[in-house]
């Protein structure tokens, strides 16, 4: 297996949260199952190289793409990506890495080869089916949450499902934070409706205002946003959505949001 696919602080906070295998058959118990972190390491070769499962290359990376799709969907289905970000956000708080006053949220548009779940016309790729990445950011550009809706979906409908996606954040003493204090965005979500249901939520929008002369000055802070969807884009497989399944891709799309925390992690140090 190739380590450099599964470095050793990732595999000790992933570790922990995988559900055990299951036993072996006494009579019949067939071939012997394919460690879990070689399972990964063939699962984040796929999502760096955006390669096919089919195409993995078995014998350096140490497990056959079928087998690592498999444990992806076992995973997914287990909550073992959203868990793991988690984790990761409260270690970044602790280490006071993280600033949950000012947050920003945007969204991009994906081409999806495949049908399937939250898949719909893209408006700006002349109707061919594609999806659409919404993202919430903090200040510097942490990825608190992800989601997934079909590229006709209006960006400014997932505002809220953002602000509650985001996970209680743990890491300092007092309870948990969980919400933004603050949240900027650009003209996309200039709606009036939302920005009162953000004030009931006890948050601040910060939204630009449409047929309004550009320099507002909110860009100064969300333009991390900006950067944090061109380093999700690194990853070759949540670029182009190739997943029939929603949930795979949403998994994807996190464990990539846990890479991005895993590196602001060690740029700290």
């Amino acid at each position: 297996m190739r380590a450099d696919l599964v470095p050793d602080d990732l595999w000790e906070r992933v570790a922990p949260l995988l559900p055990p295998a299951p036993e072996r058959r006494q009579r019949y118990p067939g071939r012997l199952c394919v460690p879990d972190r070689a399972a990964l390491a063939g699962v984040m070769y796929v999502l760096r190289t955006g390669v096919a499962w089919r195409d993995v290359p078995a014998e350096a990376v140490g497990c056959s793409g079928v087998r690592a799709w498999r444990r992806l969907r076992d995973w997914t289905e287990a909550g073992v990506w959203p868990r793991l970000h988690a984790a990761l956000l409260s270690e970044l708080r602790r280490a006071s890495l993280l600033d949950l006053d000012d947050c920003s949220v945007d969204g991009s548009h994906v081409r999806a080869l495949k049908r399937g779940d939250q898949v719909g016309p893209s408006p700006v790729d002349r109707a061919r089916p594609g999806s659409k990445h919404h993202l919430i950011v903090d200040r510097h550009g942490t990825p608190l949450a992800v989601t997934l809706t079909g590229g006709n979906r209006h960006d400014v409908t997932q505002l809220l499902p953002l602000i509650e996606a985001v996970p209680p954040i743990r890491g300092l003493r007092g309870r948990p934070r969980h919400k933004p204090r603050r949240v900027y965005a650009d003209r996309g979500y200039d709606f009036d409706k939302y920005r009162r249901l953000l004030w009931k939520r006890g948050v601040k929008p910060l939204i630009a205002r449409r047929r309004a002369a550009h320099g507002s000055g909110l860009g100064k802070v969300r333009w991390v946003v900006e950067r944090t969807f061109a380093w999700l884009h690194q990853f070759k497989r949540i670029r182009v959505r190739y997943e029939w399944r929603a949930d795979l891709h949403v998994g994807l799309l996190q464990l990539a949001c846990s890479i991005i925390c895993l590196r602001r992690l060690h740029a700290s140090r």
